[in-house]
């Protein structure tokens, strides 16, 4: 039998407070969006792949959620000013950024002082494309595969150079990999405003060697013989250049390099929340005319991806470059 009194209101309460405590996370769980529009942060000027990428993503978003999702550039320090303010935006899913290889894993290496942690400061969606680099050099090198090209190195040590797309691109880091992988080669970095002088200068002859990110132009340029590109820094061959061997066919199984971009949200943000972002993105990659419009701007889409897929590709490409990106002297 229940007694009266004081102890048992004591009980009541008690028990009433843990049935609220217990249907808390069921709350939790059950937020959704609200219905105001989304905003996607591209953290680089107008014009540029990134933005190209995000605000056709954001178009797809807008259509598969039934809201608005418009898109901000906010550029500066080499998208660290972007990448900020979604790291300190209200976590209710609303604001998201499309980050890449040099916001959340060059930046957090080489940047002291940076102002976001690019793990703890964001809650990932998805990855949704990733581009190859590759190494290419002038027909006039004697080097017609990777190991032809680190003999050539060591035979002439110092006077082999390679360009890149600038100091700490994900196109320098392939090139230093290429170094150590090779065994220490002393091949001098040639670095560059930008994608495109550096591959003009290669296709000139003006310098012997380049390790480019995949597009269009260097495609074209080795089909039409005026660059040899010697290897994909990926695990498969490329159909538009399906001559070029892998950098595992050429006998480099580490030297798988990708540039990519990822969309991401605020961290603590509700799962539920992250979610339904996550599934909204993965029917926007499923669509088959996006699919085309990401290759044809030059990266491969990613369709299979996920939060915690994110979080481990994010940890091992920041614990991959650490030690590449020290050695070579990049940190700021």
């Amino acid at each position: 039998m229940y007694r009266t009194g004081p102890s048992r209101r004591v009980s009541v309460a008690a028990w009433s407070a843990l049935a609220v405590a217990a249907l808390m996370p069921l709350a939790a769980a059950a937020q959704k969006l609200s219905d105001r529009p989304l905003r996607l942060v591209v953290p680089f000027a107008p014009g540029g792949v990134n933005d190209i990428i995000g605000r056709r993503y954001a178009q797809e978003m807008t259509r598969v959620l039934g809201q608005t999702m418009i898109v901000e550039n906010k550029a500066g320090a080499s998208g660290a000013i972007g990448s900020a303010e979604v790291a300190r935006a209200k976590p209710d899913g609303h604001s998201l950024v499309i980050a890449n290889t040099t916001t959340h894993v060059i930046n957090p290496i080489t940047m002291s002082g940076l102002n976001y942690d690019a793990l703890k400061d964001f809650a990932p969606i998805a990855v949704i494309t990733v581009v190859p680099t590759a190494v290419a050099v002038h027909p006039s090198l004697p080097s017609r595969n990777l190991k032809q090209l680190v003999a050539f190195a060591k035979a002439n040590p110092g006077k082999l150079s390679y360009g890149s797309a600038g100091a700490g691109s994900i196109t320098n880091l392939t090139g230093e990999l290429f170094k150590k992988l090779g065994g220490g080669l002393d091949i001098v970095h040639v670095p560059y405003k930008g994608a495109g002088p550096g591959l003009q200068d290669l296709v000139a002859g003006h310098i012997p060697m380049y390790t480019p990110t995949i597009s269009a132009a260097p495609i074209a340029y080795h089909k039409e013989g005026r660059i040899r590109m010697l290897a994909i820094c990926s695990e498969k061959r490329l159909s538009a250049a399906a001559d070029v061997p892998t950098v595992i066919e050429a006998g480099m199984p580490d030297m798988v390099v990708y540039a990519f971009n990822a969309i991401l949200t605020t961290a603590a943000t509700p799962k539920s929340v992250v979610d339904q972002l996550h599934q909204a993105t993965l029917k926007a990659m499923a669509d088959p005319d996006f699919q085309d419009f990401l290759r044809k701007a030059g990266a491969e889409p990613v369709t299979d991806s996920s939060p915690e897929k994110t979080t481990r590709f994010l940890r091992n490409e920041i614990a991959r470059w650490t030690p590449i990106i020290n050695g070579a002297g990049l940190k700021q």
